[in-house]
């Protein structure tokens, strides 16, 4: 039995456009089917989405049952207009706006709500992402706004200030999570949020040269540290790979996020796994 917490159905590992283009008009069954047959095949029996406009992901789960797959999905995430996420998500210009996305979100069926509130790691420079996160009011209204519907929370969130915010709002779970620092891990751990680290949407870029190799591999070397460090501060670690980002491939990239976890947390790595996905699993 695995779970992957965090994979992209849309995507394809290697190039989003076409990969978006592939459902455009309507979600290709067949494709997804075959993705849900690999992953059975590869044993996993749980899968958490972080969503499309497509209705991808909501086709997926339709179908997971019937290969003894639990799938979960927000339906599309949500991004604030002008941010990142709007390659894959539905726009909000206010809080207004997405109060009324996550009612939609309410009214036809999603299992939780994502929400993106930074930008990603630049792979050619350590430290420094592509875009900094939202301010801490804004991100702690879109939590509570969320949780007053009843919903869970997902949040696409690097920087220390950013994730700590989202913690301190009560988010049930970080995705990705770059360059935390020690108040951001204690505020996730004194609200009991699952980090999922996807080392393998960073550790599966080495060795590639897409990026600069040494900035990589520092960039990993900081995301295993911290992961070490918040498993020792007793906080909750689930594997999740995004699969579908590049060079995380479905299924495969999911075995490579277990295999990254237990190079950097050795003996620990299975009672950390199995402890971060049955929290997920009540939490999603």
């Amino acid at each position: 039995m695995k779970a992957d917490c965090h994979i992209h159905m849309l995507l394809d590992g290697q190039d989003w456009r076409s990969a978006i283009a592939a459902h455009r008009d309507a979600p290709d069954r067949e494709l997804i089917r075959s993705r849900l047959q690999r992953y059975a095949d590869a044993g996993f029996t749980y899968l958490r989405d972080g969503g499309d406009r497509w209705g991808v992901g909501a086709a997926a789960r339709e179908m997971a049952g019937e290969f003894g797959i639990t799938y979960r999905t927000p339906l599309a995430p949500l991004c604030r207009a002008g941010h990142y996420g709007a390659f894959i998500g539905k726009k909000f210009e206010n809080l207004k706006g997405y109060a009324k996305l996550v009612g939609g979100n309410r009214q036809h069926g999603g299992d939780f709500i994502k929400i993106m509130v930074s930008g990603l790691m630049d792979f050619d420079q350590c430290g420094v992402l592509t875009e900094e996160g939202l301010p801490a009011d804004v991100i702690t209204e879109m939590v509570h706004i969320a949780h007053e519907e009843g919903f869970s929370v997902m949040v696409h969130g690097n920087g220390a200030r950013t994730v700590e915010a989202a913690a301190a709002a009560g988010a049930e779970s970080i995705e990705h999570g770059a360059y935390l620092d020690e108040d951001a891990m204690a505020a996730m751990v004194e609200a009991g949020t699952v980090w999922c680290p996807t080392l393998s949407a960073i550790g599966n870029l080495m060795g590639t040269g897409r990026f600069d190799e040494a900035q990589v591999a520092a960039i990993y070397r900081s995301a295993q540290e911290n992961v070490r460090r918040f498993v020792q501060m007793n906080g909750i670690v689930a594997p999740g790979s995004d699969a579908g980002a590049w060079a995380v491939p479905h299924v495969q990239g999911g075995l490579d996020e277990y295999e990254h976890l237990r190079k950097t947390l050795g003996e620990s790595c299975e009672e950390t796994i199995i402890r971060g996905v049955r929290t997920i699993q009540a939490k999603f």
